[in-house]
């Protein structure tokens, strides 16, 4: 952290102590780093160790242990070695060849391959419990780099945008008292697209019970701009004190709908959609395919859309959440269960689209008559620690659809015409309620298909309309 730290940069004493503790994280994170990493092959120690074991169980009473020892103890390890060799290539089943020079050489040749074979697999488990540790080890210092580097981006952020006005304030105090609003404290705040956030510690005077809207609307009066309780408030202010937020209102909005159908026609679907408003002034929509079909796969696409809900509205960007994601869930398990990610993150300020994918099948946007494809050749999360993530964004249009669909859609139709097929339906259908659109769409690559779903089929359509 400290490569990217400007002189006089640091003048709020809250952001230093905050770049402090980021530089620890990041400072762990490296050491956890600098440790023993994976090993694919034992030492010459590690076999020295192994040969060790076997003829001290196996040599102790043989008469010809001097002799296989000392003289011959480089055959001797030798013959061992081809035994662990054909062990890695081919299993435990020697071929007839090995058996036999081993009979030839070893008074004890069935115990002795036995005992070499069980220390070998002992080994090799210890060697696959240590780069499983290294593995988590790596995963949890990624994930401390990434947070550090969000939390120090942050902070930067939110010191950079908070600023004093006591003109503003004191405006803003005297028109909320014109409506019987009194006002303790205010912090005003610009984020970084310049659009106004105003917290505001008030309370209704007595006899009094305003709306949050008409707060708000007041305060917009005050600064200029069209400004409205941010999502989640409280309707009413009463007569306890609590801090509202006011937000600058939205230039667009967006409508959705989900068609889908099980695999099978069953009732429960693997696929798991998110509909969030998020920080920021954006709307945040993704689908999840999880691995197979029914509820097994429903558990893990709602977890996975769960964990990823949670962390966007925390404020995490689309590509670190899908990270952290990704990371937990190749490091928390034995057995590999991928899940697909397809994220459309809308700023309802400007108007444009960023979509970030993880093993999803092709969007299309729809604009007009024209329909674009967004595609991906990435893996899904749950596969490998060290992944890719494609990250697109595009500008819409009042009146433009983005059309998301899961690969059970997709292989539905035939080979090599799917993403042409779909984009003929998208350009074809005409409607501009988009569950309606949704439903269409569906409808058509049933009726294509011709039989019941092999897959678990799911499709949102998203229109987007100024306001």
């Amino acid at each position: 952290m400290g490569e990217i730290r400007e002189k006089g940069a640091f003048i709020n004493p809250y952001v230093v102590q905050m770049d402090k503790f980021a530089d620890s994280m990041v400072h762990l994170s490296k050491t956890f780093f600098t440790l023993e990493g994976y090993k694919g092959n034992f030492s010459k120690e590690e076999f020295e160790e192994m040969f060790g074991k076997v003829t001290d169980k196996v040599c102790e009473n043989c008469e010809q242990r001097d002799s296989c020892l000392q003289e011959k103890r480089l055959y001797t390890y030798q013959m061992m070695y081809e035994i662990l060799c054909a062990v890695e290539d081919y299993g435990a089943e020697l071929n007839v060849e090995i058996k036999r020079g081993l009979q030839k050489k070893c008074l004890y040749a069935p115990r002795f391959l036995r005992e070499t074979l069980e220390v070998y697999e002992n080994a090799k488990k210890i060697l696959l419990w240590n780069n499983r540790i290294v593995q988590n080890r790596e995963g949890f210092a990624g994930q401390l780099n990434s947070f550090a580097k969000l939390l120090q981006y942050t902070t930067r952020e939110l010191d950079a945008g908070i600023f004093e006005d006591e003109h503003l304030e004191k405006k803003i105090k005297n028109r909320l008292k014109k409506i019987g609003i009194k006002m303790m404290s205010s912090v005003f705040y610009v984020t970084s697209q310049g659009k106004y956030e105003i917290h505001l510690t008030v309370r209704a005077a007595k006899g009094f019970c305003v709306a949050t809207k008409e707060l708000a609307y007041e305060v917009g009066g005050c600064v200029g701009r069209v400004m409205m309780p941010q999502q989640g408030e409280r309707p009413i202010v009463g007569a306890q004190y609590c801090t509202i937020a006011c937000v600058e209102s939205a230039r667009f909005q967006t409508l959705q709908g989900v068609a889908k159908i099980g695999k099978d026609c069953e009732q429960t679907s693997g696929d798991t959609f998110l509909m969030a408003d998020l920080p920021g002034g954006k709307k945040g929509m993704a689908i999840s395919d999880g691995m197979g079909s029914g509820e097994e796969a429903c558990r893990e696409s709602t977890m996975v859309v769960e964990m990823l809900e949670e962390l966007l509205e925390a404020g995490f960007p689309a590509q670190t959440a899908i990270e952290i994601m990704n990371t937990a869930l190749v490091i928390g398990r034995e057995d590999v269960r991928f899940s697909t990610i397809d994220v459309c993150l809308f700023d309802l300020y400007t108007g444009s689209c960023e979509f970030v994918k993880a093993g999803a099948s092709t969007t299309f946007i729809k604009s007009g008559d024209s329909v674009e494809r967004i595609a991906s050749a990435t893996l899904p999360i749950g596969v490998i620690k060290d992944m890719e993530i494609e990250t697109v964004k595009r500008e819409l249009s009042s009146g433009d659809f983005v059309i998301m669909v899961t690969d059970g859609v997709m292989d539905a139709l035939p080979a090599k015409e799917q993403d042409a097929l779909m984009s003929e339906f998208i350009r074809e259908a005409n409607t501009v309620n988009p569950k309606e659109l949704a439903h269409c769409l569906l409808g058509k690559v049933l009726e294509w298909s011709g039989e019941k779903p092999t897959d678990d089929m799911t499709i949102m359509a998203v229109g987007l309309w100024k306001l």
